[in-house]
């Protein structure tokens, strides 16, 4: 692996923007509540995670879920991502990637079936 690919911040968030356009049309349709945030560090409990959701999932959501709930969050980490990547094109990829990772847990599709599909 070589050095951390520069990127700034503003570049990176149109990477995120990018990847939410690479979703299928029919997929953010679905998409209910929910706010895509960039952060430059991942929690410290886990400061190698690429991206993060956090939610209720709508295969979880049951008549006690009700409008006016704060939005579920997908929170993409800028700073472990460009640390895996040794281009802009693989940050792309890989922003893309995790993007749609953290879609499929708002859809209540779990980490062994990601890899499955290839999406871990």
């Amino acid at each position: 692996m070589g050095r951390v690919v520069e990127m700034s911040r503003e570049e990176f968030e149109a990477a995120v923007s990018d990847g939410l356009d690479r979703v299928p049309a029919e997929l953010t349709r679905l998409m209910d509540n929910v706010v895509v945030l960039v952060e430059d560090v991942a929690p410290t409990d886990d400061p190698d995670l690429l991206g993060l959701y956090e939610g209720v999932p709508l295969t979880e959501r049951g008549d006690a879920w009700a409008a006016g709930s704060l939005p579920d969050r997908i929170t993409i980490y800028r700073h472990p991502t460009l640390a895996i990547c040794d281009s802009t094109d693989e940050v792309a990829e890989e922003v893309a990637i995790t993007v749609v990772h953290e879609i499929a847990h708002h859809f209540g599709i779990e980490d062994d079936r990601l890899h499955e599909l290839g999406w871990g």
